[in-house]
This record gives structure tokens, sequence and C-alpha cells, in this order.
């Protein structure tokens, strides 16, 4: 009889008591798992890797799913003949910052343009979405989140920023990317008092400080608590060079 089938073997009255053991044995080979017994032991009753209970619960890397609609996105806006940058966290990984990409994928455009560039993509088959903020349209396609914004942090996106941008490759597409000092300006105006991670700024401040114009960024930044907090955190992190005018958030020191 096929032990992994049918019902279980039970001994006879007049079975031997050196026969139980085996018979308790079958017994077990028949019977499916207890209960909760899979989540700590894999098919074969081997203990499964500590981490593996816990993968669910870890934030899923959509990475590549989001560089592919990039892609898809920047063609189409290319082939439009639209002004437009990327911008966001995807820009930074075309600067070359090792970012982990979860969320969305961002496109600056100009406010008079937003309309042409919406068509273009739902002619490509992608989905509109109008949300409440007036500052951005959204899209969506193949699952990955498309925003296209008119204002950065609240400043109008205009020509002058989008002329500044520079061609990069984002996998095998080039495509206009926001440039370092613009990218850096923009990420430290949207912090907030609701909203201040400097966990993701830090490698990008540590990657493109060569790049950046910190100048320009401590002028158009300035006023802005969270802003000058930062930067003041680089000088301490020796990111940027000590003192000088408006490199701590209490004024030039004396």
């Amino acid at each position: 009889m096929n032990l992994t089938e049918g019902p279980f073997p039970y001994p006879s009255p007049g079975a031997a008591e050196s026969d139980l053991p085996s018979l308790q044995v079958a017994a077990s080979v028949g019977r499916g798992p207890r209960e909760g017994g899979q989540d700590q032991q894999g098919a074969r009753g081997e203990p499964r890797p500590a981490d593996e209970s816990r993968s669910t619960s870890l934030p899923p890397d959509h990475t590549q799913a989001i560089l592919e609609t990039t892609k898809e996105v920047g063609a189409v806006l290319k082939a439009s003949g639209l002004p437009f940058a990327l911008v966001g966290g995807v820009a930074a990984y075309a600067h070359g910052i090792p970012v982990r990409l979860q969320h969305d994928t961002d496109f600056a455009v100009r406010r008079e343009d937003a309309e042409l560039a919406t068509r273009a993509l739902r002619e490509r088959g992608m989905r509109i979405v109008d949300p409440p903020e007036d500052w951005l349209v959204k899209a969506r396609s193949g699952g990955e989140e498309i925003d296209l914004i008119f204002a950065l942090a609240g400043r109008p996106v205009t020509t002058e920023l989008l002329a500044r941008a520079q061609t990069l490759p984002v996998d095998s597409v080039h495509m206009p990317v926001l440039a370092p000092s613009d990218l850096m300006t923009s990420r430290l105006l949207a912090l907030s008092e609701h909203h201040c991670d400097f966990g993701t700024l830090l490698p990008m401040a540590r990657g493109l400080r060569e790049r950046i114009d910190w100048a320009r960024v401590r002028e158009e930044t300035g006023g802005a608590p969270m802003a000058m907090a930062f930067l003041y955190l680089l000088e301490l992190l020796d990111v940027l060079p000590h003192g000088g005018a408006s490199a701590s958030p209490h004024g030039p020191t004396t």
C-alpha cells in the first residue's frame, strides 16, 4: 500500500509491540503538515531561510519596471518635439546615483505644453488621470505611475530650466535630464515639516557635489529652513567646506 495515500495503517489487536514504531512512522508519512507548520519548514521539512518569511513585508523594488516606463514616456515626448526634462528619483539615477526606484517616474513640462504632452501619451495608449492638484497630470502605463509636472516645489517649469537639462542615457534611451544644481534645488525646496527625509538626499549630494553649483543652490533656497539645515549638515559631514556666507543656518560665523 502507498503510505502517502488512503487509510493510515493502525495496529491490529494482535500486533506485536515491536511493530508499533514502524506503524507510527507510516502514519506520520501519510499525515499532512501540521497547521502553521508550512511557515516554519519547507516541503521537505527543511527550515526556511530566516528572511524568507519577512520578504513580503519589504517594499518591492520597481526599478526596472519604472525604467521601462521612463524610456517609453521619454520616447513619446521626444517624438512630440515638446521641451521636457526627467526629474525626481529617476533623474538622480540617470546622473549615476544608486537609488531604489519604488514610486513613479516624473517629467517636467511647461504648463502651456501640458495638453499636447497629455494627448501624446493618450495616443500611445497610456491612461490619463486628473488629480486634484493643479500643478501636474498623472498617467499610468504597465502598472507604473507617471507624473507630468508643471511646477517644481511651487516654482513653475520654465523654458530656461528645461534648456539647462543635460541629455543622458536612461538604460538605452537618451533624454533630457534636469541639471544637477536644479535637481538639488528642487529637492531641497520640496522639504517641509511634514516631509523631511535627508536620507535620500545625502547620496545625491555626495555623488553630485562636484557637479552642483552650491552657491546658486544656497541663493535659490535661502530662507527655506529645511534646505538651510541640510546644507549645514553637509558641512558637518565634510561634504561641503565649512564657513562662508550663509554656510550655517544661523548666518555668517564671527
